[in-house]
């Protein structure tokens, strides 16, 4: 009895080891709160978010990402990276320009009518938007978004089962 109850605690003790490391360094979940990131993403959904890939590269345009909302405690956000470190961002109603190419983004179906004049995204930042661009806190409020407030790259929206998808990056200069 005494061997079973040291193999079961062992056991029990290396899943909750896995577990810490797993959700610490590689993967966790996120809900999705708000409309911003419709038809994409919807409120209640839940993400799989890879906290490992952006070790060893920086965000690109197109991924979703998780962030720590700029100047609030405790808060994530999930938006689209738009625009990157270096590169000249301007919103011309509502439609956005990278570098001077139009972008196309077939996600987008409720636009802003925004104006933004062109500026330079600061080293070590993002520009984010919500694909509701209508309905969405994001870059053109409060600003470039620091890489190091970056939690991850959603990958999987795992729940509802019905909304199970394998998230894509959208980029089409």
């Amino acid at each position: 009895m005494k061997d079973l109850f040291r193999e079961v605690a062992q056991t029990l003790i290396l899943a909750l080891l896995l577990a810490l490391i797993i959700r610490g360094y590689l993967v966790e979940t996120y809900l999705v709160y708000g409309p911003s990131m419709e038809p994409s993403l919807f409120e209640g959904e839940r993400l799989l978010v890879n906290k490992l890939v952006y070790r060893f590269r920086d965000p690109a345009p197109g991924e979703v990402i998780v962030f720590r909302e700029p100047g609030v405690d405790g808060r994530n956000l999930v938006k689209r990276v738009v625009a990157v470190d270096g590169q000249m961002i301007e919103v011309r109603n509502g439609d956005v320009f990278l570098d001077g190419n139009l972008v196309r983004e077939s996600f987008v179906i409720s636009p802003s009518s925004d104006t933004i004049p062109t500026h330079q995204v600061p080293d070590g930042t993002i520009f984010v938007m919500g694909d509701n661009r209508a309905n969405s806190l994001d870059s053109r409020y409060f600003g470039p978004v620091d890489t190091e407030s970056v939690r991850g790259r959603a990958f999987i929206i795992f729940w509802p089962l019905s909304r199970f998808n394998i998230l894509s990056s959208f980029v089409s200069p």
